[in-house]
């Protein structure tokens, strides 16, 4: 990962017992051993990640301090949710990409002091060069190739800690919905493939998209023994990734289907593995518009796209219960500065992935309670619900079309084993 550090001044090779750093290293060590573990521990907990990383390099005992086995969960639960990021991927027009800025930068409201992207370097792109992002849980992201090898990896990327999960079971012709997540009754981290193919392999191919009338659910929980096939799926999942997960479980939106405008959201238990169908208020248009689904405060949320570009967002305040859905913010048409100034005609590349897109709502700023919102792949803008006012989020090095995640930075991983920020 580069942090925009400058690389160390080579220095002459000591001997495995240097008498001057050997002192300099026992003097650090010694003020800092002065303090119990316990406040150590306190300390280091509040620090973002991209702190802890710098804090790794300054010496050979603070090192140690920072490979500490409690410090990743303490982190975790400290200050890992207060210091979000903002991720993008990037994959036009050749390779991808994969940026990241502190999410606090989006707060500002200054022209000047503009932050700038920084980019990561996954250890394994030479071998997974094209790559989308399933989804990012506790600081870990799941990474598929759905191109050419189908392949995953499970990728920290401010450790560099990086694994190579066993492939899945191959169809000749289907499509395919993802999910990751982590089971909160056992811990464990575990990837969802829900698989639609088709009987014959023959079809031609304007009728395959409508032919795939089998189905088969794969779930693979990591560290385990491999990939597990559950039977066939009860649902038509509509979306490629899962948008939104809340109390253990993924979620995802449903195809429409013939005489049937309803459109049920449902979910997937990651403990019991199992589908679940969840509750949408009968006066809200969740059962016939296009819907988002997202987590907002903690909650399942929707965004509805209406008529002329509006959006309405609503929040289920008690998960489960049909009642708790509330409109919380009503949303008017906007076009980013950005889309104005240039042409918006779509690269190939891009036009199947986007056809249809319209605004993608990402988060709310806990300081200033604004939407972050993203525009057509290409424009950030922060509304303001309070005063009815857009707001154009800008950072330095932004890609020209992009996909944003909102990323959790931490230095946990899967596995206490794995090699990556401590280079052992």
């Amino acid at each position: 990962m580069d942090l925009g550090l400058e690389p160390p001044a080579k220095r002459p090779r000591r001997s495995f017992f240097d008498p001057d750093e050997d002192l300099l290293d026992r003097r650090t060590l010694s003020a800092m051993e002065s303090l119990p573990r316990e406040i150590v521990l306190d300390i280091l907990s509040r620090l973002p990640v991209t702190s802890l990383v710098c804090f790794s390099l300054v010496s050979r005992s603070w090192r140690k301090l920072a490979h500490d086995p409690l410090l990743p969960d303490a982190q975790l639960r400290r200050s890992a949710s207060s210091h979000p990021f903002l991720l993008f991927h990037c994959d036009f027009p050749i390779r991808n990409n994969l940026y990241f800025v502190e999410l606090s930068a989006a707060h500002s409201r200054r022209s000047g002091g503009v932050s700038s992207l920084r980019e990561f370097h996954p250890p394994f792109w030479k071998s997974m060069s094209e790559f989308e992002v399933v989804g990012s849980c506790n600081g870990i992201l799941c990474l598929a190739d759905f191109l050419y090898k189908d392949s995953m990896y499970l990728y920290n990327p401010f450790t560099g800690d990086h694994r190579l999960l066993p492939p899945p079971k191959q169809y000749a012709n289907h499509e395919a919905a993802f999910g990751f997540g982590v089971d909160p009754k056992s811990g464990q981290y575990k990837v969802v493939k829900v698989v639609y193919y088709a009987k014959s392999t023959t079809a031609a191919p304007r009728v395959r998209r409508n032919a795939y009338q089998l189905s088969d659910v794969q779930v693979l929980t990591v560290g385990g023994c491999g990939w597990r096939s559950l039977g066939k799926a009860p649902y038509q999942i509509g979306g490629r990734l899962s948008e939104a997960v809340v109390d253990g479980k993924l979620h995802w939106t449903t195809k429409p289907r013939r005489y049937r405008p309803a459109r049920p959201l449902v979910s997937f238990d990651l403990s019991e593995e199992r589908f679940g169908e969840v509750p949408i208020p009968e006066t809200a248009p969740l059962n016939w518009c296009n819907c988002q689904l997202m987590v907002l405060g903690g909650s399942l949320s929707a965004i509805v796209y209406c008529h002329h570009r509006r959006m309405e967002i609503w929040v289920m305040r008690v998960y489960g219960e049909r009642d708790s859905w509330t409109k919380k913010f009503h949303i008017g048409a906007h076009v980013p500065k950005s889309l104005r100034q240039h042409n918006l005609n779509l690269p190939a590349k891009l036009c199947r992935r986007l056809a249809g897109a319209r605004v993608r709502a990402l988060c709310e700023l806990e300081n200033t309670g604004e939407i972050l919102l993203e525009y057509r792949a290409r424009a950030l803008v922060a509304y303001d619900p309070k005063k009815g006012k857009f707001r154009d989020v800008l950072f330095k090095a932004t890609p020209s079309w992009f996909q944003t995640f909102v990323h959790i930075g931490t230095l946990s991983w899967v596995e206490q084993t794995g090699h990556g920020l401590w280079g052992d």
